[in-house]
């Protein structure tokens, strides 16, 4: 029923309105009689027209009625057309401006309907014009003619205004969407960052714990430099996290993202774990690759080789990377333990986020087991990353 707007609108609308009515109520007083009878008429005509436009915008529907109101008065009083009449025009623009799909409507059928009874009523009951005949009827149907188009042309030019308030609604809201749409990715981009730093990083802890364990009595020195690389490692990942934990507060900001230089320390952790890793680097990149191609292949690396120390028997692992011009493959092969099933099915949201990031730069991704051995295979074609 109400529409909500701003302070400034209300009390300029008032003001307007306030003015309209000390304008309106003297032509109208002069133009009507002086008893009292037409005194009593005009004022209350005058207060419902500049009500119907002081609350025009906030409530259509209400200035619709108002103004019907006013024109049922100004008939029951048998007034003519005057100064007050004016704020008609303004309460149908309104109406098809702002006003809800009924309201719209409505305002539609309030012009139509009162082209007809202004035309009934001028050639009707009102005194000084002559009743409806043929000899008139001419008169009378141009009279309609203009009424109807004096009165659709406000509300044409409200549906005109109504239909650039949607556009430029609904241009807002798919903006905030597609800005939503980029904060969701973010978000997710930050926890898959996440997830890979991490899941690595204590894979890593976690190897090397084991290994001081069992040799802190034998070798003390192997113990102490398992300590080491734990320390390492624990204080690389907090770095990390802090940075992923700062983007996801601030996202206007990217940190320093991991690139293909970092993955000859990425393979220095795993195999300060006790990891066999051989890689086989055949072509080598020729160039510089792009950014979100060096990107991927490092956190896929990073996920699959994680996979390899967390789930695997503990043997080679064998990683072979392949720079074409066109393309990179990656392949990342590890031995599985005798207690894992050659047909159970491979779940996890690491091997979720290895193909979401291959998607990501338009590539694919297959994971699964093959002969005693787990295998991860990519390929990321080149051309496409942006």
């Amino acid at each position: 029923m109400f529409r909500v707007l701003k302070p400034y609108q209300i009390v300029v609308d008032v003001i307007v309105a306030g003015l309209f009515a000390l304008v309106a109520l003297p032509y109208e007083l002069v133009s009507s009689s002086t008893d009292a009878y037409a005194t009593l008429s005009s004022t209350l005509l005058v207060l419902l027209m500049a009500t119907a436009l002081a609350v025009r915008r906030i409530s259509p529907a209400l200035a619709l009625g108002v103004a019907w109101a006013g024109a049922i008065l100004q008939m029951g009083f048998l007034r003519p057309p005057g100064f007050a009449d004016i704020a008609i025009f303004a309460v149908l623009y309104a109406t098809a401006a702002y006003g809800s799909r009924r309201v719209f409507w409505a305002g539609l059928a309030s012009s139509i309907l009162g082209a007809v009874v202004i035309t009934v009523y001028l050639f009707g009951p009102l005194p000084g014009f002559n009743t409806l005949s043929w000899s008139n009827l001419p008169t009378a149907v141009a009279l309609l003619i203009a009424a109807a188009f004096g009165l659709g042309l406000w509300w044409t030019i409200g549906a005109l205004v109504r239909t650039g308030i949607r556009a430029r609604e609904n241009r807002k809201a798919q903006e905030a969407a597609e800005a939503e749409t980029v904060t969701e990715q973010e978000r997710v981009r930050i926890a898959r960052d996440m997830h890979d730093v991490v899941a690595h990083s204590l894979a890593v802890v976690i190897a090397q714990a084991d290994g001081a364990r069992y040799a802190a009595a034998a070798d003390p020195q192997a113990a102490t430099a398992a300590l080491g690389t734990i320390a390492t490692t624990a204080r690389s990942a907090l770095s990390d996290v802090r940075l992923l934990l700062t983007q996801l507060r601030h996202s206007q900001g990217e940190g320093p993202q991991p690139t293909i230089a970092d993955l000859e320390e990425l393979y220095a952790q795993v195999r300060s774990a006790g990891v066999d890793l051989r890689v086989d680097v055949e072509p080598t990149p020729q160039g510089i690759p792009p950014a979100a191609i060096q990107l991927a292949v490092y956190r896929i690396l990073q996920e699959a080789l994680t996979n390899a120390l967390r789930h695997g028997s503990g043997g080679s692992v064998t990683v072979r990377l392949a720079w074409h011009p066109d393309r990179v493959t990656l392949h990342v092969q590890n031995p599985l333990p005798d207690s894992v099933a050659p047909d159970e099915p491979v779940r996890g949201h690491g091997l979720i986020g290895m193909r979401e990031r291959a998607l990501l730069v338009g590539g694919t991704l297959d994971a699964a087991a093959e002969d005693g051995s787990f295998v991860v295979s990519a390929t990321i074609p080149i051309g496409r990353a942006s």
